[in-house]
């Protein structure tokens, strides 16, 4: 039963899943959509943790000599009478993932990759007693599982060793193809990572006559000319193209379904808000990560509260580094986007890691791939309809945004600090005001007023939280609720309470704010400093409408 079985987080080995009693949502369909679509090498771009590693141990599963055919009793597949007896279990298969290939210089990624290949190598040291293969054959053998051949024709090698012995044609599965690109990029030695990665693939899936067919998985294209002008036109499935579009990340009935299984239906809204949002082809997709740990944290605990898994997964900055480059026009884009609009993009599907920074439009097609943006539909002028997908990515962006923004406001925080000093309203006013001229709008992509005040209080908490001397607590309880922000400032032993009030209609600012005092006065929040040495205690109501704000002070 489904509610026996346990999530799989962080489990990327299909068979541990199939026989550990894991959850598994079914996609092995893409054996026979990739089958039907034939390709010599076939490439599929992803974002991060839409179950690229999980799809590709399916795929070595299935395809491999030897394999455990029971993993499949039961699923989609097995359906399929005739194409399993033609391919399941029948081809040698080499499987390698580049995904942790790191190193501040290009001789220790190398290394790693060199250590990939030979661990992969080591798994086929059996061929050291095949009658199939010669003395040269098993001399090749022993420096690929030793680690002293050539890198370039290693893959190659293996290969052609398999196929003899076996005397049929090997599948070559490579995950995260792409990642050491990112770190060659980030550590100076992209131009020699390329070269290298580009001679592997080369021997290995152009003209190897040992070759069956190959699927890679990355994230994103990394242009032909760069990376696979040795190959002879590779098939793509990028986040475009309708087929395969649904066999990685969870549909909506996917999704439905597993919530059902632990009676968990009533948080499907919540979970569609949250974690939903992304079109790949033309099927609407969840991402996997973040949809696994949400039901796990329901299952496990208490807390009902969504929480942001992309941020503890992803590499965030690079929001950040595309905010650093923004001009007036780019800042447009993103309140634009931020309010759960969309935008129009020319979106490029090529590019090498060396141009990710050289331009906005080049960032807005890496947003785009790495799953930070998601696709409306195409516009007749051949751009495309941008929005940020869900709400767990705009609070991404909106606190990479803050970021920027208390960085680029840093000097003029002093002004600020100085006027809850001297606990003049006017003059926080001034300060705050001043501040989010600076800023970029920035709401949390709901309606409700609870939604935005959130936006505001966040904002406010951080331009708030930096100075050296003051505690400040955010939804703390006090007295008969919650204060918005509590501030004990050890500089003078004073304590401020501040309620964060919003409103769409600037002429209403002065009686939001006045309401926000009164709500700190009627629940009692001062009653949180009984027992502190405070000196004084300064309550502030702050109203907020756009970029404009309206302080009073009790």
């Amino acid at each position: 039963m489904a509610d026996k079985k346990r999530m799989p987080i962080g489990i990327d080995d299909f068979a541990t899943i199939r026989t550990d009693d894991f959850y598994y949502i079914d996609k092995t369909g893409m054996i026979k959509e990739l089958l039907n679509n034939w390709g010599l090498v076939n490439l599929f771009t992803r974002p991060r943790r839409f179950g690229k590693s999980i799809n590709i141990s399916m795929l070595q599963r299935f395809f491999e000599i030897g394999t455990d055919k029971s993993l499949f009793d039961g699923l989609e597949i097995s359906k399929e009478t005739e194409l399993c007896e033609k391919y399941m279990g029948q081809f040698p298969v080499i499987s390698i993932s580049l995904k942790q290939v790191n190193g501040d210089t290009y001789e220790e990624a190398k290394a790693n990759i060199w250590k990939i290949i030979q661990t992969e190598a080591r798994r086929f040291s059996f061929l050291m007693d095949s009658d199939r293969l010669n003395v040269f054959d098993k001399d090749d053998l022993l420096r690929l599982i030793n680690g002293n051949g050539l890198i370039d024709s290693s893959l190659y090698d293996l290969s052609s060793l398999l196929s003899r012995h076996y005397g049929k044609k090997v599948i070559i599965l490579i995950d995260e193809y792409d990642a050491p690109l990112q770190k060659a990029y980030e550590n100076d030695y992209y131009k020699r990572m390329t070269l290298l990665i580009r001679q592997i693939f080369g021997y290995a899936l152009k003209s190897n006559s040992s070759l069956h067919f190959a699927v890679l998985t990355g994230c994103m294209r990394v242009s032909k000319e760069s990376l696979f002008s040795d190959l002879n036109n590779p098939t793509m499935y990028t986040l475009m193209d309708e087929v395969c579009d649904e066999w990685f990340g969870f549909t909506d009935q996917e999704v439905q379904k597993l919530l059902e299984d632990y009676d968990l239906s009533q948080y499907y809204d919540i979970t569609k808000d949250w974690y939903d949002g992304y079109r790949i082809g033309i099927t609407d997709i969840y991402c996997p990560w973040d949809v696994i740990n949400w039901c796990r944290q329901l299952l496990a605990s208490s807390d009902r509260e969504p929480k942001n898994y992309w941020a503890n997964m992803s590499e965030n900055d690079t929001i950040y580094r595309f905010i650093e480059k923004t001009g007036e026009n780019t800042r447009y884009d993103l309140e634009v986007l931020s309010e759960g609009k969309t935008i129009d993009k020319p979106l490029s599907f090529e590019f090498t890691y060396k141009d990710i920074y050289s331009g906005i439009d080049n960032l807005w097609s890496v947003l785009f791939t790495t799953g930070y943006l998601t696709q409306r539909g195409r516009n007749q002028d051949e751009t495309w309809r941008l929005a940020i997908p869900n709400r767990e990515i705009r609070r991404v962006f909106r606190e990479q945004v803050q970021k920027w923004f208390l960085r680029r406001i840093e000097g003029g925080l002093q002004d600020l600090y100085k006027a809850f000093d001297d606990g003049m309203a006017d003059k926080i006013e001034d300060c705050i005001n001043l501040c989010l001229k600076e800023s970029i709008s920035f709401m949390d992509g709901g309606n409700s007023e609870e939604q935005k005040e959130s936006s505001y209080h966040m904002l406010l908490l951080g331009m708030v939280q930096g100075r050296p001397g003051w505690l400040v607590k955010s939804n703390r309880e006090a007295g008969k609720g919650r204060a918005d922000i509590i501030i004990i400032n050890r500089l003078n032993n004073s304590g401020v309470i501040i309620e964060v009030k919003h409103t769409e209609d600037a002429g209403k600012l002065q009686a939001k704010a006045g309401e926000a005092c009164r709500q700190i006065k009627d629940m009692d929040y001062n009653e949180y400093f009984l027992g502190f040495q405070i000196n004084k205690i300064e309550e502030y109501g702050i109203a907020f409408c756009g970029k404009i704000c309206k302080v009073l002070k009790k």
